[in-house]
């Protein structure tokens, strides 16, 4: 804790005398710095998290979040599931059964993947349905759902018929070996606003297994869920009993994740430069008000003010500048955060070519950090200008005064 009387002369020589205009000028340019610094990395780190969560809800709402399985590559199919399985999910497991598939309509041929759920109230695909009903996905119907952009490739709607072809369950046959298919209705369609609409099929789980030849006490797995997709990393880590296997999402959709993570870390890494630049400007800030500050220093010596005094005063001048910055530029960035669709519109700035705004996702938590790191990187810089100053020697300073 600092002494009264040096955080006094301190905070007197951040405000400077008329005659320290270029000291005052660079204190407050390494304020500012620090200000726009923590600013753009708050926005910047707003929008990236709204980019992820984004991307969550529509990607990992939709695919399987975890699949537990039989290492044989087919589960007994039991009315409820296993404990151990149950104790991992966030509500009920259910049954699934999945593949890779290959639909074909009149006019197209695609690649995508088959997903057979039992269809619920609560399955997070309805929340997305733009066509169709949930309950439509019955047992022996052969109906299936398809994203919008699977749907509008294949040049098919409502009521038209694809073929659904499984290379996994093929047989021989005297003309070679054929994959398991079938005519499927489309009875719905949906959108996620992810590329998952290009790929993703859904169907009746009675219906997919059957595609796959399994038999009805077979299915793929038990699929599990979670309130955030991304504690699969930790549970994926539990040991299982013998014989059951781990899968996730990470499988399909990883790589997306770990590169949207490590833009956002290299934005952050990039912005985050701009306020160590500013950190350091407060150095050659302080530098120059030591050497003007020699005499005074001496001054206060001889008056009785001990070394670690001197180094408060200066600790005290250039940390405030830091901590000024760094409130007033996480205040302004959360400001900026919260109404950035907003000036993007005035400015008739139009980032997407059909509507939408930037997802924006402010965690309290990491400005906190930000703001926190940005002062104490203002403190480190603020160390060898006042141990400088606090080693000034009197006799030596007032020699020619």
């Amino acid at each position: 804790m600092f002494h009264p009387i040096s955080a006094f002369i301190g905070l007197r020589y951040l405000r400077g005398r008329s005659g320290d205009r270029f000291s005052r000028f660079v204190s407050y340019m390494s304020t500012a710095g620090i200000t726009i610094g923590v600013m753009s990395l708050i926005t910047v780190l707003s929008v990236m998290n709204g980019f992820e969560a984004q991307l969550k809800s529509k990607i990992l709402g939709v695919l399987p979040q975890a699949v537990i399985s039989d290492e044989s590559g087919k589960t007994a199919y039991t009315e409820v599931a296993p404990d151990f399985i149950q104790a991992l999910s966030n509500k009920p497991a259910e049954p699934i059964v999945r593949s890779e598939a290959v639909i074909q309509s009149a006019s197209q041929l695609a690649a995508g993947y088959l997903v057979g759920i039992e269809p619920g109230d609560d399955d997070p695909i309805g929340q997305h349905l733009i066509a169709g009903y949930l309950p439509d996905l019955q047992p022996s119907r052969y109906r299936v759902f398809l994203g919008h952009t699977l749907a509008r490739s294949l040049n098919v709607s409502m009521g038209d018929k694809v073929r659904l072809m499984v290379t996994s369950a093929s047989q021989y046959t005297p003309l070679g070996r054929i994959p398991s298919q079938r005519n499927f209705t489309v009875a719905g369609i949906f959108n996620t606003g992810s590329d998952v609409d290009g790929q993703l099929m859904i169907t009746h789980i009675g219906d997919a297994g059957r595609l796959l030849r399994y038999s009805k006490e077979s299915i793929s797995g038990w699929r599990l869920f979670f309130d955030d997709p991304f504690v699969v990393g930790e549970l994926s880590q539990q040991p299982l009993p013998k014989g059951w296997e781990w899968s996730d999402w990470r499988d399909q959709r990883g790589e997306l994740f770990q590169a949207v993570r490590m833009e956002k870390n290299m934005m952050g890494l990039m912005l985050g430069l701009i306020v160590g630049v500013a950190a350091f400007n407060i150095i050659s800030a302080l530098i120059m008000v030591v050497m003007e500050k020699q005499s005074e220093v001496a001054i206060l010596k001889t008056q009785g003010m001990t070394n670690n005094q001197i180094l408060s005063i200066f600790m005290v001048q250039g940390a405030s500048s830091g901590i000024i910055g760094a409130v007033v530029g996480g205040g302004l960035g959360i400001l900026l955060a919260t109404n950035l669709n907003t000036l993007l519109e005035s400015m008739g700035v139009a980032l997407f070519s059909v509507g939408g705004q930037l997802p924006i996702l402010i965690n309290p938590v990491q400005i906190f950090v930000v703001v926190v790191l940005a002062i104490a990187l203002s403190l480190l810089a603020t160390l060898f200008p006042s141990y400088r100053a606090s080693s000034v020697k009197p006799a030596e300073a007032l020699r020619y005064e």
